[in-house]
């Protein structure tokens, strides 16, 4: 039986389209020509920061996030960023009596920021408060710890094959695929698709499938 959920957080819960436009301004592009570049570095299978290197080869990420703070432009999301049926969905799995987490790639100050959004969850973990990130072993191993010790009662929910779903099913927990987002949608990779437990196009459909699920007796 599924007993807790882990959910990425950006491309999974939060729409990260504003971010990628507030980026494209910040270089100076056109936003679809960095949508397309996205889209491109996506489809190659490259580090997404490929894609600032594109415009600005000796791109460092962390100095620009300095840069962008200091110009009083930094990255941020709320409220407006969650997708629509991602509160629900939190709240009918909490409803469940399930533990129910986020845990993805994100600046420690982002848990500051989750935190305030006041959502349906027992914990929030992030990479850069952890000191791991996805798709490292040690990242889903904290996953684990974090879910009770046991992998194969967690379920991680996310958007990519290849930094969510791949690495969660190889630390022993089941996997769920969102089709949403950039990867949701161009990174195919239907040798873990396949494995995983459910795949969806929305997580409003994720609470009846958990259930089904454990009704069925896991």
């Amino acid at each position: 039986m599924i007993k807790a959920i882990f959910f990425d957080v950006g491309g999974t819960i939060l729409d990260e389209s504003r971010e990628f436009q507030t980026w494209a301004d910040w270089l100076g592009v056109p936003r679809h020509t960095f949508s397309a570049v996205f889209g491109a570095v996506i489809a190659r299978g490259l580090d997404y920061r490929e894609t600032f290197r594109a415009f600005r080869p000796d791109f460092d990420l962390p100095t620009e996030l300095e840069r962008r703070a200091a110009a009083g432009k930094p990255e941020l999301f709320g409220e407006e960023d969650l997708y629509p049926d991602a509160r629900a969905c939190l709240t009918a799995l909490k409803d469940q009596g399930l533990f129910v987490g986020l845990a993805g790639n994100q600046p420690a100050r982002a848990e500051g920021i989750l935190r305030d959004l006041d959502l349906s969850v027992d914990m929030i973990g992030t990479s850069d408060g952890w000191g791991v990130a996805k798709p490292a072993p040690a990242f889903f191993e904290r996953v684990v710890r974090e879910g009770g010790g046991d992998a194969s009662s967690i379920l991680y929910v996310g958007d990519r094959p290849d930094n969510d779903a791949r690495p969660a099913m190889e630390a022993g927990m089941k996997a769920c695929l969102i089709r949403r987002g950039p990867w949701g949608h161009i990174l195919d990779m239907p040798d873990v698709s396949q494995r995983c437990l459910f795949r969806i196009g929305s997580l409003d459909e994720l609470p009846g499938l958990v259930a089904t699920h454990n009704g069925a007796g896991g």
